[in-house]
């Protein structure tokens, strides 16, 4: 059963995104902020993180950066999950080192078909793409 993280500040987007996940058989780790996201990720090495990236504190983007600095986590699959879906953001969040993109609100047949693309190492079955 692949494990994902959620790193989501937005109660209502984090139940989605989960039930949608734990629905399609995927064992689900929450985290509200990039700290806890970054310790999660740490002791439980997911499969796939799903990182917003207007989170308090910390933002995703520099959360990214400090996976990807650490040598525990650097290999770790991170797409972006997040309501920046204007023309440029999607490319600008892979150019940053995201793996994948998700845009909110999630379409959820996208949504589902988009991670199981990434956790089979094809990131081109990712929701969001500018059309």
């Amino acid at each position: 059963m692949p494990r994902i993280l959620i790193v989501e500040d937005n109660p209502i987007n984090m139940k989605l995104a989960a039930r949608l996940l734990e629905y399609a058989g995927h064992e689900v780790l929450q985290a509200e902020e990039a700290t806890a996201g970054l310790c999660l990720a740490r002791e439980r090495q997911p499969d796939l993180v799903l990182m917003d990236i207007m989170l308090p504190g910390m933002d995703g983007v520099a959360a990214l950066g400090e996976l990807r600095a650490d040598p525990a986590t650097a290999h770790l699959k991170v797409a972006a999950l997040t309501s920046y879906a204007m023309k440029g953001d999607r490319e600008r969040l892979l150019e940053a080192g995201f793996d994948g993109y998700f845009a909110k609100p999630i379409r959820h047949k996208e949504f589902l078909a988009g991670v199981a693309g990434l956790l089979a190492g094809n990131p081109e079955a990712e929701q969001g793409r500018d059309r």
